[in-house]
């Protein structure tokens, strides 16, 4: 899954297919470690997924902290301007 496709998904949607990558990639390690595995570049791709995923949700994170910082600021401002007149 490409990030562009990840970006368009919501919150939840992210949150579940992080879930989903994260069983996904156990269950590789454990048949690595037990079994041949059929595709070892899929424990790459999983963990590549899963970064993938956690760098959008920080940078989301991040967006929602300025957003949330910069709001309160603007707000004093208009405050402050309409106490003045």
């Amino acid at each position: 899954m490409k990030a562009v496709e990840l970006r368009e998904m919501s919150d939840e949607q992210l949150d579940l297919t992080l879930k989903e990558t994260n069983e996904n990639l156990f269950r590789l390690r454990i048949q690595s470690q037990t079994e041949r595995l059929d595709a070892p570049s899929e424990l790459r791709r999983n963990k590549q997924l899963v970064a993938r995923i956690k760098t959008i949700q920080q940078e989301r994170a991040l967006a929602a902290k300025k957003t949330a910082v910069e709001t309160p600021e603007s707000e004093t401002a208009a405050a402050t301007e309409v106490e003045k007149q």
